[in-house]
């Protein structure tokens, strides 16, 4: 087993990663249908990477993410830190007395689950009815039902959990005690710097990842998403240096995330400036322990490519974070994928690779701290017939922010995958997108050297993965001559 772990520290971080396990939830209930297309019953994608397998008190049987996510009290809205697989024991006061003096209570009120989460929970006490009229009445009360979800969720999403498809195991979920402050007021590195250390919160987090680490059999690396612009970046900073200390070779694949607040425009020079700068040390360090930083989060999503066919509001967090947890997912399923074999048939799916082997393939064994950029396209556009290297490019979409557009540096090194091609054209697909690239470096006489071309050369053989599943194109790229690398 190659087990991935994966950290999401922060709000905007929590909601891209509730988008991402919906993600993996989708595929396991369309690879478990018997009815469903066998398109999506993919055999070589191994969901237990990500995935672990638990019993609840009551002796059923879970199949929850191995995750530890990490954000502010309160922060759950509806759902227990418990999860809601497991019980959550008696509120009943203890009957052991050790205070003769007052007491006073402070509860908050329970927040109310939306109707998206109310019908999941409706789904899963009711007996579908599908005979005679009584199966139409439901039917159209559904539909209608479904509108009034949709509008719920475009409209009225609080907290991550509010979309949220997914069961959690109790050690998953981990709110900072003490912190109950708005996202706003949390807005700058030094206001977090001690957050970590103090109440023992250090700990806790510690003892909460130590939980799923210690069940892998062969853990892979670490999957951390990160809000780096605020309070939650010195805490992630912490955080990974405890990491890095007690799992010396174990990488880290970091993506660094900025929501749609993050590029507000301040009301003062010296505001901006303050916050350049608190910009700067937070990726200086948390780029400091890992093996390579991704960063991702554009001022304007509504303003880019990927506005083409969808519609986003970039006040919307709940809609921002659909467009970024798309492309993680994309860019994870290779580290999912089982190894094939000499004898194996190509004809569904290659490419598997695992962390530490694709962070070697972009950066090469000598490089550290690689920063990579984040291209995307969805949907993917026709890769076959002819295709040039300008069209190519005018269908991706760069994530990570303050990157040249329609710019394509000859120096760098790729990771492709591609989704939705599907049946024989896969490998003459993929073939012809690579050749297309190398045409290119050749064309302006670029060739790799060295450690470059063996780097290429795998990249060429590992690089190229192909998934049934939504179509998109995503890229990964690092620069193997003019490589960004963070300085601490």
């Amino acid at each position: 087993m190659r087990e991935i772990v994966t950290v999401q520290v922060g709000s905007f971080a929590n909601f891209i990663g509730s988008h991402f396990w919906n993600f993996q939830d989708e595929m396991l209930g369309l690879a478990a249908d018997p009815y469903g297309d066998p398109v999506f019953k993919i055999q070589s994608l191994n969901m237990d990477v990500i995935y672990r397998t638990g019993e609840t008190h009551q002796g059923t049987t879970s199949y929850t993410p191995r995750l530890l996510s990490i954000d502010f009290q309160g922060s759950l809205g509806s759902v227990s830190s418990k999860g809601t697989l497991y019980s959550e024991g008696s509120n009943e006061p203890s009957e052991v007395v050790t205070w003769a003096g007052h007491v006073s209570t402070h509860a908050s009120e329970p927040q109310n689950k939306n109707l998206f989460l109310q019908s999941l929970y409706q789904e899963e006490q009711d007996v579908a009815l599908t005979n005679g009229n009584n199966g139409e009445a439901k039917d159209s009360q559904h539909e209608i039902q479904d509108t009034d979800i949709v509008r719920c969720l475009d409209e009225g999403v609080q907290f991550w959990t509010d979309f949220s498809k997914v069961h959690y195991h109790p050690q998953s979920l981990y709110e900072v005690n003490g912190l109950w402050m708005d996202v706003k007021q949390f807005d700058n590195y030094g206001i977090g710097r001690d957050v970590f250390m103090e109440n023992l919160r250090g700990e806790e987090i510690c003892d909460k990842l130590r939980f799923f680490v210690e069940e892998c059999d062969h853990i892979q690396g670490f999957q951390f998403i990160v809000d780096d612009s605020g309070g939650f970046s010195p805490l992630a900073a912490d955080f990974l240096e405890s990491v890095s200390d007690e799992y010396t070779n174990t990488p880290v694949l970091l993506y660094a995330v900025r929501g749609p607040s993050s590029h507000m425009s301040l009301s003062s020079r010296k505001q901006t400036v303050v916050r350049d700068l608190h910009d700067a040390v937070s990726f200086s360090r948390l780029s400091s322990f890992c093996k390579m930083i991704v960063p991702v989060g554009l001022p304007s999503l509504s303003r880019s490519k990927t506005s083409t066919f969808l519609n986003i509001k970039d006040e919307n967090p709940y809609h921002c974070s659909a467009v970024y947890a798309a492309a993680l997912h994309s860019t994870s399923l290779p580290f999912r994928m089982e190894p094939l074999g000499p004898t194996a048939d190509l004809s569904d799916v290659f490419g598997a690779v695992d962390v530490n082997g694709f962070v070697q393939m972009l950066a090469g064994q000598s490089r550290q701290n690689m920063v990579a950029i984040l291209d995307v396209a969805m949907p993917s556009p026709c890769l076959s017939g002819k295709q040039d290297k300008q069209s190519l490019l005018r269908n991706l979409q760069p994530l990570t922010p303050e990157v040249a557009e329609d710019v394509d540096d000859l120096q760098a090194v790729e990771s492709m995958i591609v989704h939705g091609a599907i049946g024989s054209v896969q490998e003459v697909i993929a073939y012809q997108f690579l050749k297309l690239r190398m045409q290119s470096m050749v064309h302006m006489n670029v060739q790799p050297q060295g450690q470059c071309s063996a780097i290429y050369q795998r990249l060429v053989a590992l690089s190229q993965f192909l998934c049934h599943s939504l179509q998109s194109l995503v890229i990964l790229s690092a620069s193997m001559v003019s490589c960004w690398e963070a300085q601490s």
